[in-house]
């Protein structure tokens, strides 16, 4: 069986939820904590095995490719002034051992198009692609979610979505699968959907920001042509893609933040905030301090003091 080897990261996006903040850097450049979040997808990668990343970037997305490339003034001037932590942390970003390759999507034409921009790279393997905004949380001990799904592959060989079951009213925002079960934690996929609305909703079992795919699923993008908002759709493809080969969904162990939608991005904040090993005890601190001096009750929101 083939091991994943590379890994596709579409960060084309233009970020607009988070406007201005994205304005001049790239949303996957935000951080949370104290590293962004294209670093923890990209650490996931590494942890799955993973030593080709591959970048499908855009317009105002260099941030990126500097934040993974070598830094010579920092790190000549954090050599000087005898930092060696500092120095050591920038320097081990990522492993010597993998490779970064960015590549330009010309046009706003949708996940499957990005996905689709990688085929010469990847080439007649099979491949992971992960959505950075989907940031993904796992207990200590724990693998992270690309690895189980990894681990998945090795033994099933098939394309491998990674779902989570979502409000019924919420099915609107995700690719919605129908499948049936196979074994503990994996099933079978009989149809996906792109953004059904929940009276149309097959299901509630949402694909999320991990997906393992076979080459095939190049075939299949070159030839759907556009769906819905004018673009390539990802889901449209695996639909394709289902015509040949079995697709599997799996139910990952985890925790899930949208870190595409502010709440989300804040929720991932205070979670990573709070196991933090530098911060995370006064932090977890604060929080409690914070809840009893303002009050609060798991059902009741917070309320500011209006200032003059």
């Amino acid at each position: 069986m083939t091991k994943i080897t590379k890994a596709v990261f579409p960060v084309a996006g233009l970020g607009s939820r988070f406007l201005p903040a994205t304005k001049a850097q790239p949303k996957e450049m935000l951080p949370i904590v104290d590293k962004p979040l294209i670093q923890y997808a990209v650490e996931e990668a590494v942890q799955a095995g993973i030593t080709e990343m591959i970048f499908i970037t855009g317009r105002s997305k260099r941030a990126i490719e500097d934040h993974f490339d070598k830094a010579y003034e920092l790190e000549t001037e954090l050599e000087a002034a005898g930092k060696t932590k500092l120095l050591e942390l920038i320097q081990n970003v990522i492993p010597k051992n993998v490779n970064c390759v960015y590549l330009r999507q010309s046009s706003p034409l949708g996940l499957g198009h990005a996905v689709l921009c990688a085929k010469p790279l990847v080439g007649d393997e099979p491949f992971a692609v992960i959505l950075a905004d989907d940031f993904m949380d796992v207990e200590p001990g724990e693998k992270n979610v690309l690895a189980q799904m990894a681990d998945v592959f090795n033994v099933e060989g098939k394309s491998l979505l990674a779902v989570q079951d979502v409000p019924r009213l919420d099915t609107r925002q995700y690719g919605i699968v129908s499948a049936e079960a196979y074994q503990e934690r994996l099933e079978k996929v009989n149809a996906i959907v792109e953004k059904p609305a929940p009276e149309s909703a097959p299901s509630t079992l949402a694909v999320v920001g991990r997906y393992i795919l076979t080459p095939g699923i190049f075939d299949e993008l070159e030839n759907i042509g556009t769906g819905a908002g004018g673009e390539i759709q990802l889901t449209d493809g695996i639909a394709a893609l289902m015509k040949k080969e079995q697709v599997m969904a799996y139910r990952y162990v985890g925790q899930r933040y949208d870190c595409g939608s502010k709440l989300g991005y804040l929720k991932a904040t205070v979670a990573m905030g709070v196991k933090h090993a530098e911060v995370g005890n006064n932090f977890s601190h604060f929080l409690r301090d914070f809840q009893i001096d303002h009050d609060l009750r798991p059902s009741e929101p917070l309320k500011l003091a209006k200032t003059a």
